[in-house]
């Protein structure tokens, strides 16, 4: 695929977090699971902070340093749009919020992160990181999509391409589509389904779908505590909680994979 990014030389093990929409006292559990910390790369697969704290979670990210691959997520594109003063509707207040609450230096980091970006991962060859689907960082695929669904989505990948790890939907999964291995890690900051935070990780050819737990109660107080967004209690309440099931979240995203309304 043109215009694909990729990562020189191979690595070990890759912890993958995706869809962390600006909730940093996740995050931060997260990033203190041993295996996390002992991966040697670590791969967020975009909507970093399009939350109610963006800055906080870009901060932190950055503190990685060459350790952390950033992919760009559609909330990615969103925010440098608001912040730019482009127009981007979107359904979520937060957005426009989060955008008003980045530095020059923030907006430039969204606007370069590259969407998809190819790893060489021991023991799996080729991974293609991306957040929707390699072609578009928007398009939805389930862990039910059809066959044909896969392969329409899939189909400009190179043949060897042996994996790819993907966010956008919330739901963490590993599925075979055609002999090759497709990976959700789930949401750290939004998920759906479970509460708690999902990611993956990737070592010795082997995938792990992996679940954080967290004192969600807690987690919500430090958001609302340290968050000037207005609603940010709310915000917190609904998503950090995960207050939408996964079998609301398929429905939803039903019609975006194809499927009658």
């Amino acid at each position: 695929m043109g215009g694909r990014a990729a990562r020189a030389g191979e690595v070990g093990s890759v912890a993958v977090l995706s869809d962390i929409h600006g909730v940093l006292p996740v995050l931060e559990a997260v990033l203190a699971e041993p295996d996390v910390r002992d991966a040697e790369l670590l791969v967020v697969t975009g909507d970093h902070a399009a939350g109610p704290q963006p800055r906080e979670v870009l901060d932190r990210l950055r503190s990685l340093g060459d350790r952390a691959v950033l992919v760009r997520g559609n909330a990615d594109r969103e925010l440098v749009a608001h912040a730019r003063g482009e127009d981007a509707a979107v359904p979520d207040p937060v957005v426009p919020w989060a955008a008003a609450q980045l530095r020059p230096d923030d907006v430039e980091l969204l606007a370069s992160l590259p969407h998809p970006v190819e790893l060489r991962v021991r023991g799996f060859g080729r991974v293609v990181c991306c957040h929707g689907t390699p072609r578009d960082d928007e398009e939805v695929v389930l862990v039910d999509s059809s066959l044909e669904r896969w392969a329409e989505v899939l189909g400009g990948l190179d043949d060897d391409v042996a994996a790819v790890v993907m966010g956008h939907t919330h739901m963490p999964f590993v599925r075979l589509v055609d002999r090759r291995l497709c990976v959700n890690p789930g949401s750290v900051g939004m998920p759906y389904g479970r509460a708690g935070r999902s990611w993956a990780l990737l070592r010795d050819g082997q995938v792990e779908l992996r679940h954080t737990p967290v004192d969600v109660e807690a987690a919500v107080a430090a958001v609302a505590r340290s968050s000037a967004y207005p609603d940010a209690r709310r915000w917190a309440q609904e998503y950090v909680t995960s207050s939408a099931s996964d079998a609301e979240a398929l429905r939803v995203f039903g019609p975006r994979d194809g499927r009658p309304a």
